[in-house]
């Protein structure tokens, strides 16, 4: 399911913005982008992620931004002297290059960076962390309402896969006159004027060709496959696996149904399932 939800917040001279985006998936794959310096929060925010999604591509982003009365810079005079060292060492030709060595991480720092303490960064973490809760709450109400509207079409999609089926299920009721009476005209067409099957013979071939044809079984199992569905459409929760496997079924018991076909009516009915039935798959995958 897709969303897309962000939510702000500022403190000690900062200001933050959260981002979150889910498109599908058949899991849940989380991504965070955070700034350096965020890294412990990762661990956090993916918990988060997972407590309120299931399913579907997950990307949370985070930007912070500080006021330019504290954006100070610093050079780590140690840490570059440190690897200048290192650098002439192990390669005596080694030029420097100013602007490669003050992008490494930690070479310059900001003056706040240097002053501020644990607790100081602790407590403003936690109200970034309140703030991932609120994009993600409003993340979920998206794809809430997305849910709803696929919740409609689903229970269209099925309403066909049952109209169907009833429509296969009278014409399975006809079956064995009809084969009976195939059964006659193509013994007709082979053996002319010569004797025709005796009555009890031909009941005989009719039953086995009725036998092989029988698809009360498949009918019975998609009814049953229609009414699993929309009791899971109902239910409304976490059930995009479940609705998967239901696909898995109804493609099962449709594939039977065309090859046990024995007319033109039939196989139409069967294809025109099987369409319908690829079609629900499809918005399946946007499920959670």
């Amino acid at each position: 399911m897709t969303g897309f939800a962000r939510a702000t917040g500022e403190s000690d001279g900062r200001s933050w913005n959260w981002e979150v985006k889910s498109v599908n998936g058949k899991g849940l794959d989380v991504r965070c982008r955070l700034p350096s310096g965020s890294d412990a929060l990762e661990a956090t925010v993916r918990a988060q992620a997972g407590e309120r999604v299931k399913r579907g591509n997950l990307s949370v982003s985070l930007t912070v931004k500080r006021d330019q009365a504290q954006g100070q810079y610093r050079v780590n005079e140690e840490l570059l002297r440190h690897l200048l060292e290192t650098a002439i060492a192990t390669d005596t030709t080694f030029q420097p290059r100013v602007d490669v060595l003050m992008n490494v991480k930690g070479v310059v720092e900001t003056a706040d960076e240097v002053d501020e303490d644990e607790e100081q960064r602790k407590a403003r973490d936690a109200k970034m962390l309140i703030d991932l809760s609120v994009a993600l709450n409003a993340l979920v109400t998206m794809r809430g309402e997305e849910g709803r509207r696929l919740g409609v079409v689903l229970s269209g999609q099925v309403d066909d896969i049952e109209r169907l089926t009833a429509a296969a299920a009278a014409l399975a009721e006809n079956q064995p006159a009809a084969i009976r009476a195939r059964l006659v005209a193509s013994l007709n067409d082979l053996l002319g004027a010569a004797p025709a099957l005796s009555e009890d013979r031909l009941m005989q071939e009719t039953a086995l060709l009725a036998t092989r044809a029988d698809v009360r079984e498949e009918l019975d199992r998609l009814r049953a496959h229609v009414a699993a569905a929309r009791q899971l459409i109902a239910d409304g929760n976490v059930v995009g696996r479940k609705l998967d496997f239901l696909c898995q079924e109804f493609t099962r018991e449709a594939n039977t149904l065309c090859s046990k076909a024995q007319d033109v009516d039939m196989t139409r009915i069967g294809i025109e399932l099987k369409t319908v039935i690829e079609q629900f798959r499809e918005q399946v995958q946007n499920i959670e």
